[in-house]
């Protein structure tokens, strides 16, 4: 072990239930939450943990069973995922754009029987757009569409409706549960390395969402790394920006705080103002994000009022990341370290990473070079041959942090993991000489909007819903303050008089808002090749 190493560490914990125990009883004093009004330290947490383990357990989570939760940043999401974790549940989050179709879609697939829900947010009541998407069907349980659902909590003050719980009478329930949680220390005991700890859902070309299963010695092994590269440690405290749903915001931010005992400061929505504010309140000192979230930090025009010389380590990426971005953020913020990474769900979330120390240049034109256990290498169209430092190809990874396969769906694994063990991510890259990979373009066509990963196809297919549309691409261009946003492509069907500001509009209510297309271009056919296929090629043509 390293002189300087964290005692402890992924082989020791075992589990993230024994990350939790541990960190509970190292960091007992350490303020570990920090959530408006609300301040909770380790041992507290600790505590809060295990009661929601036992309602979980009085609930009858099994060892194995999904627990879905759809709900903004929070310490009740924290308490709630960590509680079903320990009770031996494997953890399904929810994306907060989604409508209520796009969760209960999720929540099908998984075989949820318990779910973690928001009351209301940003003025959508989460509870009424489930049920209006899973209220019908012929399901013995809460919602008719969603047969294996057992159980709805509802993580608010409000009252629920009366087939689902509120949140204290959920925690009540388990309050039986064990000797002195005796009872509730050994399911999490029980807990082994190599069972699955979370389902990450995650689109493909198909539209069809599909989960990738991360065990717990995955999660555990990825995130100390993360943790030593990035040179977190106990006293940071850490602004929580990135959405908990998605695997940076949760395990770069929860699990990596656990195990180094700094603070977590969650932010449910970014909002400039807000995130100054806090930065300057409670002396932030970490602050990962997308470069948009940095950049709109740095060009506030009231940013001199606040006192951001706490702040000394940055990490970013799913973007390009301009030199000048990294320059202001060192000298303007004196932000002593600032570093990119690149990963994807179906390897962690984590795959290269640069080094602290390494030249500025490196950081925004680059995304480091592998974490240790891993190897990544490009190759060319066949998918077989690694090509030179310089030449574009595909980007394989293979390591420990590769998932196990797509839940429920070996025939999606398949296509994307061989069985040598080698990923294939879909994204297009360049290794140079030194090792650091630069990603360049997505094969299947992805953008990302504002740090959000947007699939063409899935988009294609909830916009080819509206009765109008007779056949529609979408292609992702250029946007100054998302990075990139998407522009439609759409056929009308005949003696239609469908606008672009119709389509947009009825998208808004159909699907999460990075999805929506922000522009809309009416065709009178699609360009496509001899078998069919869009040419999307031809499409960004048009842009000029």
């Amino acid at each position: 072990m390293r002189e300087d190493a964290e005692p402890g560490g992924w082989a020791e914990w075992g589990s993230v239930p024994g990350l939790v125990r541990s960190a509970a009883e190292r960091y007992a004093d350490v303020e570990a939450v920090v959530d408006g009004r609300t301040r909770i330290s380790y041992a507290e947490l600790g505590a809060r943990v295990e009661r929601a383990a036992a309602a979980c357990m009085a609930n009858g989570v099994a060892v194995g069973d999904r627990v879905g939760i759809w709900a903004p940043n929070s310490l009740d999401w924290i308490v709630s995922a960590l509680g079903a974790v320990s009770a031996g549940a494997v953890l399904v989050p929810l994306n907060t754009r989604f409508k209520g179709a796009e969760a209960a879609d999720v929540l099908r697939r998984s075989g949820a029987r318990l779910l973690f829900v928001t009351g209301t947010f940003l003025g959508t009541s989460y509870v009424a757009s489930l049920r209006r998407a899973a209220g019908e069907g012929a399901g013995p349980g809460v919602l008719p569409g969603l047969p294996e659902l057992e159980q709805v909590v509802v993580l608010s003050d409000d009252a629920a409706p009366a087939d689902f719980r509120t949140w204290k009478e959920f925690l009540a329930s388990g309050d039986g549960v064990g000797e002195a949680g005796a009872e509730v220390r050994a399911r999490a005991s029980a807990v082994r390395p190599g069972m699955p700890s979370d389902i990450v859902y995650t689109s493909g070309t198909t539209g069809r969402p599909k989960g990738a299963v991360i065990t717990h010695a995955q999660t555990l092994r990825a995130y100390e790394a993360w943790c030593d590269l990035a040179g977190l440690r106990q006293g940071d405290r850490y602004l929580i920006v990135n959405p908990f749903f998605h695997t940076f915001g949760y395990k770069a931010g929860v699990i990596a705080c656990l195990m180094r005992g700094a603070t977590m400061i969650p932010q449910p929505v970014f909002n400039v103002d807000t995130a100054l504010a806090n930065i300057a309140a409670e002396r932030v000192s970490v602050l990962p994000g997308p470069p948009t979230l940095h950049q709109s930090l740095l060009d506030h025009p009231a940013r001199d009022a606040y006192d951001l010389s706490a702040l000394r380590l940055v990490v970013t990426g799913a973007a390009v990341v301009p030199l000048r971005l990294v320059e202001r953020l060192r000298g303007e913020l004196g932000v002593e370290t600032v570093l990119t990474a690149y990963g994807l769900s179906e390897a962690s979330g984590i795959v290269t990473m640069c080094r602290r120390g390494d030249d500025p240049s490196v950081i925004a034109s680059t995304s480091g070079r592998p974490i240790p256990g891993t190897e990544v290498r490009v190759v060319d169209a066949g998918g077989r041959r690694p090509v030179g430092p310089g030449t574009p190809g595909e980007v394989m990874v293979r390591g420990f942090n590769v998932m196990r396969g797509y839940y429920e769906d070996e025939a999606a694994t398949a296509e994307v993991l061989g069985l040598d063990g080698w990923l294939r991510t879909g994204d297009v890259g360049v290794l140079d000489e030194a090792g650091c990979l630069r990603i360049t373009d997505r094969i299947k066509d992805m953008f990302i909007v504002g740090g959000f990963n947007a699939y063409p196809a899935e988009i294609e297919q909830l916009l080819g819903l509206h009765p109008d549309v007779a056949d529609v691409a979408v292609i992702g261009v250029p946007d100054p303050r998302l990075g990139e946003v998407g522009k439609a492509y759409v056929v009308r069907r005949p003696g239609s008089v469908l606008t672009g500001d119709d389509l947009i509009a009825w998208a808004r209510r159909e699907m999460a808002n990075y999805k929506v297309p922000r522009t809309v271009e009416f065709l009178g056919q699609l360009p496509r090749n001899a078998s069919g296929k869009v040419v999307k090629g031809g499409l960004r043509g048009r842009l000029g």
